[in-house]
């Protein structure tokens, strides 16, 4: 039986061997659930369950309507337990990803690659971003700093002002350069400006 814990650092590598450049975010709360695994990719964001031989599809169908609303694409990765029945449980254009034991390591099949999500909303992708990633982005686009706007404001602005393709790009850039240890720093500085 596998558990989550043995299935995460051989998934992350299975990920960036199958992919190549990608950034992993583990535990990203979205909506009502949260993601086990956010994949970065150079134009897109990835949302990725974890189903172990352990775990139920309890919670299954309200993380569904959540990934969904956050990511460009889902994969579901499911112990040798689930996988004769996850079809049923995630919509056709999620990804699914079998693991199992094989000669003494985990191992991984794609049984479906995932298809571009039909439903992902960018006024949700972007509350991915943190205030300083944002402002950044504020900056790029030559935009303007809305000081004393909410984040929620400054978000619906950065979408309405932002084409899609260009915005995609630019969040993944973000994400690739989010350093956890200098966040607490950038965001003290953000504050610091915000004020003047």
């Amino acid at each position: 039986m596998l558990y989550d814990k043995d299935i995460r650092e051989p998934l992350f590598d299975y990920l960036e061997e199958r992919y190549g450049k990608i950034r992993i975010i583990e535990e990203k709360q979205m909506g009502r659930s949260r993601a086990d695994i956010v994949m970065v990719l150079p134009d897109e964001i990835a949302g990725i369950e974890i189903k172990s031989d352990a775990d139920t599809y309890a919670r299954l169908e309200r993380q569904v309507r959540d990934y969904d609303r956050f990511f460009d694409r889902n994969y579901v990765v499911v112990g040798s337990t689930h996988a004769m029945h996850i079809e049923e449980h995630v919509p056709e254009y999620w990804g699914i990803i079998s693991v199992e034991w094989l000669d003494e390591r985990v191992d991984f099949y794609m049984i479906r690659e995932a298809m571009k999500n039909p439903k992902v909303e960018m006024r949700w992708k972007i509350r991915i971003l943190w205030r300083p990633e944002l402002a950044h982005i504020q900056e790029i686009c030559g935009m303007a700093k809305y000081a004393g706007k909410s984040k929620d404001f400054v978000r619906e602005k950065v979408v309405e002002r932002v084409p899609a393709e260009i915005l995609n790009r630019l969040m993944s850039e973000e994400l690739f350069e989010r350093d956890y240890m200098e966040i607490g720093e950038r965001i003290t500085e953000f504050r610091e400006r915000k004020k003047r």
